[in-house]
């Protein structure tokens, strides 16, 4: 079965940190962090809908200079969801701008941006292209608790996490995921049509066998027959995200929770374990730390990234120490 997202870090790991995350079928992506975007490609950038920031330092933010330059003329919103106080910063950054240039006659691009404070979104703003973008403060947005994003095919739970300011790790859950076969909707007399969303939507959600799914008005079919001759249902793939984040045992604490029976983890490996000492300095990861995170929190896989440029001429050593780590 084919994973609905395809991942890859956004630059090597001696390089700034960021994770892009592409729909296999849809021309959509969405960005974990918002450092060097140059390896990614204008076609790319301009399908990013959200955008998920751990916090604001240089290596982390940077980009969004170039994605707002990128996307300034297309029609659909550019969301972004930061930690406590992100919304200053984005201001910031638009106000560095001159925009004497748009007006009502300009394509409304829109930027709505959430900060998240640990339980929930505890501030939303928008920005219009046609206000010169102006601060608009918005209702925030009411989602179950943990939870940055919810859509129908995926969620994105968030922890914030402690690196000397606040620092959001992420996680990226698919739902279940619903595979049709076309050849048994055929000996079942049934057409491949919009009604199929509805009833992978059902099964998502959980409905019971005896629920009814209208395929067109004159003909239906109960969700029990589906899925036991033409679905094919299997838990969805989940990704986690975690960069920049001191030692101790709290954060370990809540990176495992988040990271728990991930496909892949994601995880800053700066230090290694002979600097210690240095990594509770900078407050971040040593590369033993990042590997018994993702051996206790059970990951399939690990990816280490982020790593410092002191390790640059034996690049191998801080791979092998979170290897060493993981594998117990």
């Amino acid at each position: 079965m084919t994973w609905l997202v395809q991942t890859r870090l956004i630059n090597e790991p001696f390089a700034d940190p960021g994770l892009f995350i592409d729909f296999r079928f849809r021309r959509r992506a969405l960005l974990f962090d918002l450092g060097d975007l140059t390896p990614l490609s204008p076609r790319e950038l301009l399908r990013v809908s959200h955008v998920f920031v751990s916090h604001t330092h240089m290596d982390h933010f940077a980009g969004f200079d170039a994605l707002l330059r990128i996307c300034l003329h297309r029609a659909e919103p550019l969301h972004l969801t930061g930690p406590a106080d992100f919304t200053d910063r984005v201001t910031a950054k638009l106000a560095a701008y001159t925009w004497n240039l748009l007006d009502e006659g300009s394509l409304d691009f829109v930027i709505l941006v959430d900060e998240f404070d640990g339980g929930g979104i505890r501030r939303s703003s928008r920005f219009r292209a046609r206000a010169a973008f102006a601060r608009e403060e918005l209702e925030p947005r009411r989602l179950a608790p943990g939870l940055v994003l919810e859509e129908d095919e995926l969620v994105i739970e968030a922890a914030v996490l402690d690196h000397g300011i606040p620092s959001l790790a992420f996680a990226l859950q698919e739902r279940r995921r619903v595979n049709v076969w076309r050849d048994a909707l055929e000996r079942m007399g049934l057409p491949v049509g919009p009604w199929l969303n509805e009833a992978k939507r059902a099964v998502r959600r959980g409905d019971p066998d005896d629920s009814v799914v209208a395929v067109d008005p004159a003909k239906t079919v109960t969700l029990g027959e589906l899925r036991k001759e033409a679905l094919q249902v299997a838990p969805g793939q989940r990704l986690a995200y975690v960069v920049d984040v001191a030692a101790h045992e709290a954060n370990v604490e809540q990176a495992v929770r988040l990271a728990r029976g991930a496909d892949h983890l994601f995880i800053e490996a700066p230090f290694a374990d002979e600097d210690a000492a240095l990594a509770q300095e900078r407050r971040h990861l040593t590369a033993g730390v990042a590997g018994r995170i993702a051996r206790r929190a059970g990951v399939r896989r690990v990816i280490p990234f982020h790593f410092s440029p002191r390790y640059a001429d034996r690049p191998d050593s801080l791979r092998e120490q979170v290897e060493r780590a993981f594998r117990g």
